[in-house]
């Protein structure tokens, strides 16, 4: 999308959804009603077809009432636009969360809700073009890409006042630069455009870019394998620059709580009475039903009912070769003589890329792996012990790059 942000395109976006959701609720219901009012399937719902005459009037009237007021609603954000102050961090916020869980619906339908990738510094959107990035960076330099995760934005990095993204860039002389992307997406469709969006500022670029460095966390560790892959198969040539990726609890090997949402939908789809629950369940995104394996090609999901019950579909995939890559796991456990807990929704193992198939093992070295003992998932970005790790894992890579 290339439309201008406005609030009020999002409180229509907004008013569409609701209205969708709520025709899709009716026929939930509606549904149910006939099923259970139709009688026992054992002698074929006797009563089927007089439970859909006498309730059609009653859903056709919610359905109609619904239409209109979700066109009243639209007139009135209309009428207000002049009013709208410009929205702020809690509307980042908001539509973070909403395309994470229905990015891909807002896309198809083409909702204004629907976030566009961007490259951001200091806030706001890079414009790709040499002469507004000299503006920005009359030096060049080194860019930091920093990845959120999932239901998250570029400001999910400032957190309890830190950001890695600054103190790394002002301890090791480099440029932060953070993505923001619809984390709804198939993790696959967004590395692709990632790796094109990058080789636009790697073409931009004030002077020669000789390095460049991803930190993803969650998610953002996916889509940052996701476009090397996309890069090596196109031939894109920022990937020869890249020379670090540092992953911050990222299920390489999936998430548990995605393979349990596939089961609620199994369980409830067993029973005619509960089947058309089952559709609520189906409202998660194509990127959250990625996290289930750590899906990060287009081959892990194609041709793949995504809700269907079923075995990792993944053929295994290496980190990106020539880079030195490293993976940090958060464990709520302080006690280390017990197996370690999670991060609350990530496995220690899936963080560190570990499998028990030697073939789908990441085999990130031993000192290129770290736990991070009594923190949460969230709390990985404003551990002061994380920045201190990320800070003595790329030291060393940018001392040898700058001695070449």
């Amino acid at each position: 999308m290339t439309n201008r942000w406005k609030l009020v395109d999002q409180l229509k976006g907004a008013t569409r959804l609701a209205v969708e959701a709520t025709h899709s609720i009716t026929s939930l219901v509606e549904t149910m009603h006939h099923t259970i009012g139709g009688g026992p399937a054992l002698v074929g719902q006797p009563l089927g077809a007089v439970t859909k005459l006498l309730t059609a009037p009653t859903y056709g009237a919610i359905r109609g009432v619904t239409g209109m007021v979700g066109c009243g609603l639209e007139r009135v954000a209309s009428e207000c636009e002049p009013f709208l102050s410009t929205p702020g961090a809690e509307r980042g916020v908001f539509l973070a969360a909403l395309n994470g869980v229905l990015g891909d619906y807002l896309v198809e339908t083409n909702n204004p809700l629907a976030i566009e990738m961007r490259l951001c510094h200091n806030g706001r959107p890079l414009r790709l073009e040499r002469e507004a990035l000299e503006a920005s960076f009359p030096q060049g330099g080194r860019p930091l890409i920093l990845l959120h995760g999932s239901s998250l934005d570029e400001g999910s990095w400032l957190r309890k006042n830190h950001d890695h993204g600054v103190a790394l860039a002002a301890e090791l002389g480099l440029i932060p630069i953070y993505l923001r992307y619809n984390s709804g997406l198939h993790i696959s469709q967004n590395g692709l455009a990632f790796a094109i969006l990058l080789e636009r500022l790697h073409e931009a670029w004030p002077g020669p870019m000789e390095d460049i460095l991803f930190v993803g966390h969650s998610m953002g560790g996916l889509i940052a394998r996701s476009a090397c892959l996309a890069a090596e198969a196109k031939g894109i040539p920022w990937r020869q620059k890249l020379r670090a990726l540092v992953t911050l609890g990222t299920p390489h090997h999936g998430a548990p709580m995605e393979r349990l949402g596939n089961w609620v939908d199994t369980l409830l789809g067993i029973s005619r009475y509960s089947a058309p629950l089952a559709q609520l369940g189906k409202i998660r995104s194509a990127g959250v039903t990625d996290l289930r394996y750590g899906n990060v090609l287009d081959s892990h999901w194609q041709d793949r009912d995504r809700f269907a019950r079923g075995g990792d579909p993944r053929t295994a995939v290496r980190l990106p070769a020539g880079v030195a890559c490293f993976a940090v796991a958060a464990s709520r456990s302080l006690d280390t003589s017990r197996p370690l807990a999670g991060d609350g929704i990530v496995p220690v193992a899936s963080a560190l890329g570990q499998h028990g198939n030697p073939e789908f093992d990441l085999a990130f070295a031993a000192d290129q792996q770290w736990v991070a003992m009594g923190t949460s998932h969230l709390g990985l970005l404003s551990s002061r012990a994380v920045h201190e790790q990320i800070h003595a894992w790329l030291k060393p890579i940018l001392r040898l790059s700058e001695s070449r």
